[in-house]
């Protein structure tokens, strides 16, 4: 089954963390991976020690996209696809590719392989994507949506985002 988190709000990498603990504990093997982040967010600490729960993310990932250039996005874009390999060869029970949306979107993952690796493994894996604007082909195939929309947030008073809250 396909699952996605989506929108403006804070709470779908959260979500997607809750879903992995809790597989987790009924003893599926969760494979985790991050797009766009360098494994500096907090959860990783966390979600590595924990008994069938694989993270990935990419190292190389330093910058916001806008900030790169293209042979740093190349790089970034080559770790994503390996990643993505990786997670589909491996047999595991669920997948949680977050932020994969904003990668998919930036073009930051190749496209063709993603949507093979997620529409034929969709039996047998739960799949999880968050992000922002999930593109038509994934609304259309998936079978959990739940879209998180920001009323308020502390950025907009100026306030940045805070260790072990916002990362």
């Amino acid at each position: 089954m396909i699952h996605i988190y989506h929108g403006n709000g804070k709470g779908k990498t959260t979500a997607s963390i809750g879903l992995a603990v809790r597989a987790a504990g009924a003893g599926l093997k969760v494979i985790f991976i991050q797009f766009l982040k360098n494994g500096s967010s907090s959860e990783i600490k966390i979600l590595n020690d924990i008994e069938n729960i694989t993270v990935e993310y990419c190292k190389e990932c330093n910058k916001f996209t806008f900030q790169m250039n293209s042979y740093e996005k190349n790089i970034v874009t080559e770790k994503s696809n390996q990643m993505i390999e990786r997670a589909f060869e491996s047999n595991a029970d669920m997948i949680i590719l977050d932020e994969f949306l904003d990668a998919y979107n930036k073009k930051m993952v190749d496209r063709s392989l993603a949507e093979r690796f997620i529409f034929e493994n969709v039996e047998n894996t739960e799949i999880i994507l968050t992000g922002r604007n999930p593109a038509e082909i994934f609304i259309e195939k998936a079978d959990y949506i739940s879209e998180i929309t920001a009323v308020r947030h502390p950025y907009e008073k100026g306030i940045t985002a805070r260790i072990g809250i916002e990362y």
